[in-house]
């Protein structure tokens, strides 16, 4: 849910969550990564903006998330939010049946879901879309229906007025960024461990266009 005024941001406590991990380890998920140099500084530098009310350590590679899969487990699935192994080869095979091109995506303004703050992404030619649906062919996202792509800055370490957090956007000077994007990456993180690094397991490139 997105962030309004006069709300209060819900923050991240600094806890083991078994309730949701059940003593699984890894978690993983489909996402692209951020490569390009300026727009790297230009993330980090939004971040360090806004430090105070950030939750910490924070060691975790920006990304756009693309498709959530969820545990990983090589054994028969047990909860609803197992991903076998068998699920990811079908991911890559159904990715080379369609052989997906290159495309690009915008950056946008800073916004906020009531627990993190993000930089908006906007994707012209609704290619992610496109690659949620091939992808959500033979996997049950364990997601929200509504999908809203993004670079997450950070989750909230307090309940900080959401005026605050909202006011503080109109005193940043933004910059935007356009760029490419040639490969996909399967990956996964520690789920006992808040905003930990993220490991990549399989890249998928993407086709090139072909000029007549």
């Amino acid at each position: 849910m997105f962030l309004n005024p006069s709300m209060t941001v819900t923050p991240t406590v600094a806890r083991d969550y078994p309730e949701w991990h059940r003593g699984r380890e890894w978690y993983g998920l489909w996402y692209i990564e951020i490569t390009q140099p300026e727009l790297l500084l230009y993330l980090a530098q939004l971040r360090q903006e806004f430090t105070d009310v950030l939750f910490t350590p924070n060691t975790r590679q920006f990304h756009i998330s693309l498709f959530i899969c969820g545990f990983l487990t090589d054994t028969m699935p047990v909860w609803d939010d197992d991903f076998v192994e068998a699920r990811l080869i079908q991911h890559v095979r159904t990715l080379k049946q369609q052989y997906p091109l290159q495309f690009h995506l915008k950056t946008g303004k800073l916004n906020s879901f009531e627990t993190a703050l993000f930089l908006e992404v906007h994707d012209a030619s609704g290619t992610l879309q496109h690659l949620r649906n091939l992808l959500g062919q033979h996997t049950v996202e364990i997601a929200p229906v509504d999908y809203c792509p993004h670079i997450t800055l950070g989750l909230y370490n307090q309940a900080w007025s959401a005026d605050q957090i909202i006011q503080r956007f109109e005193k940043i000077e933004q910059q935007t960024f356009e760029f490419s994007v040639e490969q996909l990456t399967f990956g996964y993180y520690q789920a006992q461990k808040l905003q930990g690094h993220l490991y990549p397991h399989t890249q998928f490139l993407l086709g090139e266009k072909c000029c007549n």
